[in-house]
């Protein structure tokens, strides 16, 4: 099999790709709910902390829809996010967690691939109705901190193609601006997993986005997986690719920004 190590539930949903096990970033219910304690509810599944800001707020009331999924959020995922953040973290911990956050990431982007059932025969003999990963997928890494997730995509599919892109910032008009690009010659064909670690002001994931068209990757073909968010980063790339789909552990109004550094060992 192309890929490993996957979650196989809900195989008979009669859904061409369901999704599972991922929350939503908005409640498609709020319409029925106007009370403010409704509302209040609906706040915390957006972020990690207790309180929530008025970032979180604007979040849900600018409801950004299905594209925005989160993981599942747990002790284990709210541990990693806590080491991560923490700036007394050694270099040997940060990278660890991440990696570890990286993989999980990983994973449940690529439950968001389609596939098709499948029957295989049992060393004992038995037919086994299962399912395979269709083919044609492919991972492209924003540089530098994209990188940091290409292993955590090859430990779960071992042949997959990664593609890379460069782009820097302005430092003066934060205007992105490609300086390389390389992707497989049929990328316009494939799924592409696009990695960026931290979304802050999403200017950077727009601009590769526009990249992978111009080489015709469709937007709704495109999975952005990320370990942290902004509101604003997340609302940008939405509203300027509404078919795009972002994948995150958690959306904040404090993205981990020394990410790269930290992970590289340059801060």
């Amino acid at each position: 099999m192309p890929c490993h190590n996957q979650q196989l539930n809900n195989v008979n949903t009669g859904q061409e790709h369901p999704m599972k096990q991922v929350r939503f970033a908005n409640n498609n219910n709020n319409s029925s709910s106007t009370s403010s304690s409704s509302s209040s509810s609906n706040v915390p599944a957006l972020l990690s902390d207790s309180e929530p800001t008025d970032a979180t707020i604007q979040l849900g009331q600018d409801n950004l829809g299905p594209q925005l999924k989160l993981l599942p959020l747990n002790d284990q995922i709210r541990e990693l996010q806590t080491i991560i953040r923490d700036k007394t973290t050694s270099r040997g911990d940060f990278v660890f967690c991440a990696d570890r956050l990286i993989r999980l990431v990983v994973e449940e982007g690529l439950n968001q691939l389609p596939y098709s059932e499948c029957t295989v025969t049992t060393p004992t003999g038995y037919k086994y109705e299962g399912v395979k990963f269709e083919r044609g997928n492919c991972g492209v890494s924003i540089m530098r901190s994209g990188e940091a997730m290409e292993q955590g995509l090859r430990d779960c599919c071992r042949s997959i193609r990664i593609g890379k892109i460069l782009i820097q910032s302005d430092e003066e008009t934060q205007k992105a601006k490609v300086y390389y690009a390389k992707f497989p010659p049929d990328v316009y064909r494939r799924k592409v997993l696009l990695m960026y670690p931290i979304l802050s002001t999403g200017n950077t994931v727009i601009e590769a986005v526009r990249v992978l068209i111009e080489h015709g990757v469709q937007p709704r073909h495109i999975i952005l997986l990320s370990l942290f968010s902004t509101p604003h980063g997340a609302k940008s790339i939405i509203q300027e690719f509404p078919d795009i789909t972002i994948l995150t552990t958690e959306v904040h109004p404090v993205a981990p920004t020394h990410f790269g550094q930290r992970y590289f060992g340059t801060d």
